[in-house]
Parts: structure tokens; sequence; C-alpha cells
């Protein structure tokens, strides 16, 4: 029996509304198959099958291809030729990745036949037993077939006007590790804020029991941050014995909220509450609260259900005068049902232009070096202007242009045309995008990959090496370094442009967070590439990559992708029937052992 698991148990969400960028991979995607093209078991093999001189035709062409991509990605396509004409590359560079993974998967039963003298039968299962004639003349056919799309497309390639660049000179400037917890030294323009929040928390509530007092803003106002500077000042400390954070984003199932806020409050046994029921949970939830005067943080809050915020107040209401809620969320009707005094509302505004400016400089340059560069200085006021006072568009700008010190890299930030797109609330923010874009095409698709992971929850290093390498994300590690190396600086070049938030050291492995703003990024960017699956009618794209699977059996057998690489089941899948149906009808499909496959004969 085959029994699969997912390596990440987490909820995940697509926006519906964001159109396919999965192209912008492609560079990555190349330079990974070339690589594969010029690997030495596949000579090998490709000699030993006659079919060697039409692979290296492949190569040669993909050379070609590969050269004018970097300058695709950079234009940002909005001509729907170019767009399909990078949709028809990414579909045969997928084919072509089928016939190198075959090809992989030959000379590995060659070396194993070669190793015990005969395949076994749990080998037999796995690898083909085909005559090489018609293995060798089956493969000449697949590989004279992309030759031919190639050729075609490489000769369009001068109808868009593509200049023509072999490598990706792209680097990230690594800043010195910090901690994770807020530094109010790194916060800039919000004391006022701070101050102003703290004296609703500590105000006379005149005999009622408990208050709510709601952060309202945008995304990416630093709305959390300012809750975090709120919540460790030595102020509140003193004034409330009982301190509690949660971050609730989209899930306020009152089960789930009860499990958060006991896991945030003092928890001297260590207990695990994740199997108590709704009833257990709020007794002992009332228990923990009963004659204490409580700070409890709500951070990200979504929900706009009256009836479901009344059932949560039932429970944490213990009457005990100036306990209060502290509430993060992007909705003033949020703060409306949680039946918020408008004394109490908070709406929280972007940063002057002066402290804009002050936290970009703190972000774009090293200590001291500013005074150094007054022409950068100077494109970096304009910068600052175009990213409207949002401290997250400022921090992510600011980081991509750390240590550059030239001036037509900054010029190419400030005149993007980017800047120019109308912006709906619900947009991707065009800093991030214009900071993702000059990523270097290795940490694109690490960066695609986060697409898979929740806001604002803790993700660990270790869980984001063995992913990366399941997806052959990972560059080959250099004679003193492991796979973990490579993954933590990959990170640590991600952390460096801002896209990580909350990032720390746990003395061997990392710890991070993701900001929702981040994730909406990673899923407008992977769209097509990655695919999440949580309904039996989804709308999957037909040349998908990777796929996730919330249920068990979620997926019917027909929908599935032949372009399919890996896919992630929920714990405790083992349908050996799906599984089959997998790898007949996918063949670059490859199954990976390690934690996410166990045989047993």
């Amino acid at each position: 029996m085959i029994q699969l698991q997912t390596p990440l148990s987490i909820p995940f969400f697509f926006l519906p509304h964001l159109k396919v960028m999965a192209e912008l991979l492609l560079f990555s995607s190349a330079e990974s198959l070339l690589g594969k093209l010029a690997s030495a078991a596949l000579q090998e093999v490709s000699l030993a099958f006659g079919v060697h001189r039409h692979l290296q035709h492949m190569k040669e062409t993909m050379e070609l291809i590969r050269g004018v991509l970097l300058d695709a990605e950079k234009k940002n396509p909005h001509s729907s030729a170019l767009s399909e004409w990078l949709t028809q590359i990414k579909r045969v560079f997928s084919d072509a990745e089928d016939i190198v993974d075959d090809f992989e998967c030959e000379a590995l039963r060659k070396d194993v036949v070669n190793t015990y003298g005969s395949c076994s039968r749990k080998v037999h299962r796995f690898f083909s037993s085909s005559n090489p004639v018609v293995y060798r003349l089956r493969m000449a056919h697949h590989i004279q077939n992309i030759n031919t799309r190639l050729a075609k497309l490489a000769a369009q390639r001068s109808m868009f006007g593509l200049q023509v660049i072999h490598q990706d000179t792209r680097i990230v400037h690594v800043r010195e590790m910090t901690h994770s917890h807020v530094n109010p030294s790194n916060v800039i323009g919000r004391e006022h804020d701070k101050q102003e929040i703290i004296n609703l928390l500590l105000q006379d509530d005149h005999g009622q029991s408990l208050s709510v007092i709601p952060i309202v803003g945008m995304g990416g106002l630093g709305k959390t941050t300012l809750a975090k500077l709120v919540f460790n000042d030595t102020t509140i400390h003193a004034c409330f014995p009982l301190r509690m954070w949660v971050c609730v984003s989209n899930d306020f199932e009152l089960r789930n909220v009860l499990i958060k806020i006991l896991n945030s409050a003092p928890n001297p046994i260590g207990e695990n509450f994740n199997n108590f029921e709704t009833e257990q949970l709020q007794i002992r939830l009332r228990n923990t609260l009963h004659g204490q005067k409580f700070l409890l943080a709500l951070d990200d809050v979504w929900n706009e259900d009256p009836a479901r915020w009344d059932e949560l107040k039932e429970i944490i209401d213990m009457g005990v005068e100036g306990s209060k809620i502290l509430v993060t969320t992007r909705s003033q009707k949020v703060a409306a049902i949680m039946h918020t005094k408008s004394s109490n509302l908070y709406l929280l505004q972007c940063l002057s232009k002066e402290d804009s400016l002050s936290l970009f400089v703190k972000y774009a340059f090293e200590d001291g070096d500013v005074m150094k560069h007054p022409q950068l200085l100077k494109i970096g006021e304009e910068i600052v202007k175009k990213c409207g006072g949002l401290p997250l568009a400022v921090k992510t700008v600011g980081s991509s242009l750390f240590s550059r010190v030239d001036e037509k890299e900054w010029e190419s930030v400030r005149d993007n045309e980017i800047w120019n797109l109308k912006q709906n609330e619900k947009d991707i923010l065009p800093a991030l995008k214009l900071s993702y874009d000059q990523l270097p095409s290795y940490l694109k698709p690490c960066f695609a990959s986060f697409s898979l992971y929740p806001e604002d929850t803790y993700i660990f290093s270790s869980q984001v090496c063995l992913f990366w390498g399941v997806l052959g994300f990972l560059p080959t590690p250099k004679a003193s370094e492991s796979i973990i190396d490579v993954a933590t600086q990959l990170l640590h070049e991600l952390w460096s442009r801002s896209f990580l938030s909350d990032y720390e050291d746990l003395g061997g492995d990392y710890r991070f967070k993701l900001h929702d703003l981040v994730v909406d990024l990673a899923e407008y960017v992977a769209k097509g590439e990655f695919e999440i699956i949580q309904n039996h009618n989804p709308n999957l794209n037909k040349n998908a990559h990777h796929l996730v699977l919330m249920n068990n059996n979620l997926l019917d057998k027909a929908l599935l992708p032949s372009s399919l690489r890996t896919i992630s089941f929920p714990t405790g899948a083992n349908n050996e029937d799906f599984l089959n149906t997998l790898v007949s009808r996918t063949p670059g499909f490859n199954l990976q052992t390690s934690k996410f496959a166990k045989f047993e004969p």
C-alpha cells in the first residue's frame, strides 16, 4: 500500500481575479532544463540510444530562446502575442522536460540492472522493460517533434524586439541578521500612533468590563507592527497582568480561535488543546481568564459576521473591569460588528513624506552612506512619493536597492510603468511586484512556492528546504555546503528583500512569517504553475506543474494535467489506484519518497 502525506498541513487561499503569470518563471525553468541536458548521465544514455545529436540540437535551440527570456520577463508583457509566445515556450519546455526525465529514469534502470544483474519485482513496478529498439524510435520521434516546435518558436523571437541576455546579473545584497522582535528603533513615524493607542487602552472604562480598540487601515500600513509595539510596551505590561496575542486572519471559527487564545495564555503543564471539544475549550478559557484583567490582541481580523463575534465575546467577557481587546483589521465593518465606540476606533494613516523618506534611507543605504550619494537620494525621494506612504512598500523597494550605486538602476525603478497602473484595494501592490521583478531568476520559483503557505503563520526553514528540494528549486551545493545551507541562503536573500517577516535564527533552524500582501503576490506569480484544489470541479490550468489537494480523492482523474511534476496529498491519503493513474497519465510525474511516501510490499 502507498501512503502519502503532504509536507504542508496548512490552509491555502487563491485570489480568483489574478492573471496567469507563470511565464515569469520561464528563465529559471530553462536554466534547470539546460543543466539536465548537459549532465554526464544524460549524455551517456543519449549516446547509448543513438539520440545524442538530436538532444544536442534541442539544447542549442533552447539556449537561443533562453537568451531572450530575461528581457521578456523584464518587459512585463501586456502584448497578447508575446504572452502567447511565452505560453507556447512553457508548454514545449514542459514536454522537453518529460523527455529528459524519461532518459534519467532509463539511466537509473540501467544502473540498477548493472548492479543487481536483473530487475527485481519491485523495480519492474516503476521502470519500463520495453524493447531498446522500440524505446529509441519512440524517443527519437518525441525529440524530433520538440525540435520542430522549438525551431519555430526560436524563429519567432525576433518579432518582439527582445534583447539577448545570456546571464542573469541581478544579485541580492544580503543584510546582517537581526532578531524577530519589534525593535522600536526600527519603526519610523509611529511614536504618536503608539502613544494614542496606549492612552485608549489605559483610559477609564466607567465600569465597562470589556472594551474593543480596533486599529483600522489598508494592507501594508503597519497595523501589526504598531500593535506589537503597543503590546510589548512596559506600561501595558504593568497594567495588564495577562496578555495574549492571536493571529486570526480568515479563520474565525470559534473552536479554532479558542485554541489559539489558550495557546497564547500561560500553560504551565503544557496541555495540548487540539483534541479538546468546543465546550471543554470554553470552560478552560474562562477558568484562565477568571478574575484577571487581560489584554487580548486579535491580529488581522476579517470576520464581518456579528453572530460569530458575539459568540466569542460571550465566552471571554468575565466581568473584570478594564479588560481590553486590541484588534487590527482592514475593515471598518469588522470594528462596527464588535460594537466599538467611535472614540475607541483608531484609523491608521499613511506615513508622512519625511518619515517615508527616513524609512527608505534606512533600508536602501548602508549606515552613513546616504551622504555619499546625493543623486541617488534625489531619485529615492521621487520613488518614495510613488509608494504613497505605505511602510511595506517603502521597505520592500528600499531593500531591493540596498547597496546599489548605479543611477540607471534607481531610475529604472522610478520610471517603471507599473507605478501607472490603476490600483484597486485588492490588487497586487505595485511596489511589491516591482521588487519581485528585480529578483534573480533562481529566487523567483522559490518565492512563487510561498503561494502554498498561509499568511502570518510561522514557517520553518527545514520545512521549506524539504519542499524546495522536492520541487527541484535548489541549486547544486558547493563542496563544503549542504542542501540546508543552500536553502537557508536563499531564504536569507528573500529576507534581505523584505519579503519575509519576523525572521529569526533558532540555532540551526530559522522561522519566519509572510505578510498577507506577500502571499497575494506569490499567488499572482504562481498562478498556472502551482494550483491548489479545494473542490470537486476546479478551474484547473491544463499546464500546471505542481498540485496541492486539500482532500483525499478531491480531483477527478480526467482533469489531471499532463505536465504535472509534483503533487501534495492531505495527511492520511492512501488511494493507490489514484496514484497509479497519476503515474500512467503524467509521464513527467516524480514520486518523492522521504517523508512524502511510504512503500509496503
